[in-house]
Formats: structure tokens, sequence, C-alpha cells
């Protein structure tokens, strides 16, 4: 069984994690086939807006620790270079939304996986957990960045070091996800923003992308600076034209991207 799904139809590209026996954990075929997926739906221009999501009952409950024993004693900085850090600069750098689907449970470096998308669509159902402290290890994959850049500094604090499991409910009041629905609903809910983002103008999306992460670690200066240059770039693009001219005729625009 391949331990992961590709599915791009209709503008979006659906990436699902498929090892669900073991609840979606990473081994070391999952890590490099899901960098190798999300470099392949980056390049390709008919997507425009990624979906990562989990089969079965998890989204995913992070590296697998069965498989980590029988490969024996790592190196785990260099597998963090090699393995989970790629996946989570592919991610930030895509200049395509990228949407988690969050059906289920996501835990340690699963955990940092949904953080790093763009938004997080939920089921009830679903929880996180940043599980790193009850192995005695530290949190990893960009969780320390997005952990408390979210929450703040002291939830961010009790999250990481109590290891506390967070309801759907709990994370959509902590602002750490976008919107809770039953999981029967999950589906049409993910459904409809991929519907939006697919029509959206993907360029502009791209360039605030990259300035709301650039304006979560630069001064105002800075910022104001990056906004004018990403402006003059929207500002030259073909959806900006159509746009405008959409709104001129006094019609919704059609947008292409680019």
């Amino acid at each position: 069984m391949a331990a992961l799904l590709l599915d791009i139809r209709d503008g979006a590209a659906t990436i699902t994690l498929n090892r669900p026996e073991v609840y979606n954990a990473f081994d070391d075929a999952q890590s490099y086939e899901l960098q190798d997926a999300l470099k392949q739906v980056e390049r390709d221009p008919s997507v425009r807006v990624v979906v990562l999501t989990g089969a079965g009952k998890a989204f995913s409950s992070g590296q697998d620790l069965k498989a980590s024993m029988e490969a024996g004693k790592r190196n785990l900085s260099d597998s963090l270079h090699k393995r989970y850090n790629p996946i989570i600069r592919a991610i930030r750098n895509m200049p395509k939304p990228v949407i988690c689907k969050l059906n289920g449970v996501a835990a340690g470096a699963g955990c940092s996986l949904a953080l790093a998308c763009d938004m997080i669509i939920a089921s009830e159902t679903a929880s996180m957990i940043e599980i790193f402290v009850n192995i005695a290890l530290v949190l990893d994959s960009g969780s320390s960045y997005f952990l408390p850049r979210t929450v703040g500094y002291h939830r961010a604090f009790e999250l990481a070091t109590k290891a506390s499991k967070v309801s759907a409910e709990e994370a959509l009041k902590m602002g750490l996800i976008n919107k809770v629905v039953p999981a029967s609903e999950l589906d049409d809910a993910v459904a409809a923003e991929v519907k939006y983002y697919a029509n959206a103008p993907t360029k502009a999306i791209a360039l605030m992308k990259k300035m709301l992460t650039k304006g979560m670690t630069e001064d105002l200066d800075a910022v104001l600076e990056y906004e004018a240059y990403c402006q003059e770039i929207a500002g030259n693009s073909a959806d900006n034209r159509e746009g405008v001219q959409a709104f001129l005729e006094k019609r919704q625009p059609v947008f292409a991207g680019k």
C-alpha cells in the first residue's frame, strides 16, 4: 500500500497520508514521498490550492517510534534536517494556499505539520497534542515557531511541557484552527474552501502568504517596505487587470491565478 496518495483535479491537489494502521505515523518512506508530492504540486500550474489530510481515524501521530527502534540509533538532528524540515519549508514556501483537513488527532510532528498549513478545518472529533515531552524530547518541525506566535508564550509553554491534549473546540477558541464542523460535514466544509481558493487570485495570495510570515518577525519599517515591493508585483499581474476590469463592468472577476 502506498504511504501517500495524491489526487489532482479541478485546480486542487489533495495529499493524503496513507498509513492508517499506525495512525499515519511517519516512517522514512512517507517522509520522502511527502517531500516529493509537495514539489510536484508546487510545479504543477494547474494546482491552485493544496489539501493535506490523513486516511482513517488520524491526521498524523508524528514519528513512527516502532520504525525508529527497528532502524536502530539514529541522529535525530540529521533526521530533522533530511526528513521533516524540508516538508515544513515546502509548505511555508508553497506559492499556493495549503489547507489542513484535520480529520483526527495531530500529535508531535503531525501537530507541527498541521500548524505549518495556512488554514486548518477540523472535524469536531479531531485533536492536537505536542506529545514530545512524554518521551523527553523537545518541540520540532516548526512547532516552537508556530505555537507561541499563535497562542502566546505562556499557553505555548503549557502545551509543550505538559503535552496537553487540545480538542478541536478548544483549539478553535485558542486560535489554533480556523473552523470546526461535525465529522460528517468535514468533506463539504473543506470543499467549499477549496472551491474559493481554486478560483482566487493565486499570485496575490502567494504574496500575502510571504508577507504575513515576514510580518511575524520583522519590524514595521521592514514590513512597510516589503508591502510596497509586493504591491508593485501584484499590480502588474493579469489577475489585477481582470479584477479592475470586472469591477468597472460590474461583474464577478474570473481569475486565472497569474
